[in-house]
């Protein structure tokens, strides 16, 4: 009880020293509204920003393996130069992995490119077409994301059947009466017929569309309009799907070294010439990215916290100086050193907690603006990391001055006027 009453009668303190010099402490306590401000914005923008780079990366598995010339890293001594010349991955080196892998779900190998995709008169420019091979959809679970329609059968995929699933959007431009199963659509200039439109995703952070503007074809038929070589922007990869076991990917990607290398014929003193990354690795980049940033917003507020700090301290010396008398009076009565302590240091939290809280409103006032794609969302995690800021501070600010005021003596402070 003696504690809760210490609390409100510091916080009515607190108050009445608010309202009796309200420009003075409005101007001392921008600082650190302004600090908390700049710490939160930032790791708000950056939670948010991180968020829906993720999410628009939910296709990445922890559990999947990438093979390809380039491995997941940067940094200015890359030797890209030696990336470079390296072969690409084929269709038989897929093939090969799929079928001597004994530590993977399963495996795929698919491609990439943008055309045009016609309907009689009509036409969709800069559709991304994508081959896949049949396994495609035990690796990433494609399936899950068709509205109408089905996967590639075995026979549509090993014969090179010229059939396509294709984007909410392409299907909504083509069809606009919403018949797109069963219809031929044109890519460079050979007929596919369509067994699938997938679900809407919608546009995506940085303008991407998912797979609303995607045409999935089997591999093989894929291979029948582009060449995938050198020089000519269309480069396979393979990704494999790891099982659950207490090593993790660690044989996995032990047994695909292996295999590749066998398969290319290196010998025992040739280096890779192929690169096997972690999906996650993507995940793990973006993320040390965004903690530089987080670091940048704690240089930036930091300033303006300290600041704001100085201002509270300010106000708790020009306040002991002004209550001194009372503080006399108060210690004649029996109050103890810890009472006077508490009190001006409850104050001084008091204080700094309204500038961080007012810090928040503005954040939260941030987050109701629309930023395009992008969804500001104030976290609790954010609130709370800002109120801890704001309190830490308050007791920064208000130690020394309440231990003087805690330390002085009675008869003195009783005959002091102010």
């Amino acid at each position: 009880m003696k504690l809760f009453k210490l609390i409100i009668e510091s916080f009515r303190f607190a108050w009445g020293a608010l309202r009796m010099n309200l420009l003075r402490t409005t101007l001392s306590l921008l600082g650190v509204t302004i600090g908390i401000f700049a710490i939160i914005a930032v790791f708000t923008l950056v939670d948010s920003l991180e968020r829906s780079i993720k999410d628009s990366l939910s296709f990445l598995d922890a559990n999947n393996l990438d093979v390809g010339r380039f491995p997941y890293e940067f940094g200015p001594n890359i030797p890209w130069w030696e990336y470079i010349k390296r072969p690409y991955s084929n269709y038989e080196e897929y093939e090969y992995l799929y079928a001597n892998l004994k530590n993977a779900e399963s495996a795929t190998i698919f491609a990439s490119a943008r055309t045009t995709v016609k309907y009689e008169s009509s036409s969709f420019n800069s559709a991304a077409i994508v081959g896949v091979a049949q396994s495609h959809n035990e690796v990433y679970d494609m399936s899950a994301d068709v509205e109408k329609g089905r996967y590639f059968t075995p026979a549509e995929s090993y014969t090179a059947k010229n059939v396509a699933m294709i984007g909410y959007k392409i299907a909504n431009d083509l069809f606009p009466r919403g018949d797109a199963i069963g219809k031929e659509i044109k890519i460079k200039g050979l007929k596919y017929v369509v067994i699938a439109v997938f679900e809407e995703e919608g546009e995506g952070i940085f303008g991407d569309t998912g797979n609303d503007q995607v045409v999935v074809i089997p591999f093989k038929s894929f291979q029948k309009i582009y060449y995938m070589g050198r020089n000519r922007g269309v480069e396979p990869r393979i990704s494999v799907k790891g099982k659950e076991t207490d090593f993790g990917l660690v044989e996995l990607e032990a047994e695909i070294t292996g295999l590749l290398r066998s398969k290319r014929g290196l010998g025992p003193k040739d280096k890779n010439n192929f690169s096997v990354n972690r999906q996650d690795a993507i995940m793990n980049i973006i993320g040390s990215t965004f903690d530089v940033i987080g670091v940048a917003g704690w240089a930036i507020g930091g300033f303006s916290i300290l600041v704001g700090g100085f201002g509270i301290a300010n106000i708790m010396f020009v306040s002991v100086r002004e209550r001194t008398n009372i503080i006399g009076i108060q210690k004649s009565l029996g109050a103890k050193n810890f009472f006077i302590l508490f009190q001006f240091l409850f104050e001084a939290i008091f204080l700094s907690l309204i500038g961080g809280g007012v810090g928040l409103l503005l954040v939260w006032l941030l987050s109701l603006v629309s930023l395009g794609n992008l969804d500001l969302v104030l976290s609790f995690s954010n609130v709370v990391l800002g109120l801890g800021v704001a309190g830490i501070i308050g007791v920064i600010s208000g130690i020394v001055p309440a231990l003087m005021a805690a330390r002085l003596d009675p008869v003195i402070a009783i005959r002091t006027t102010g």
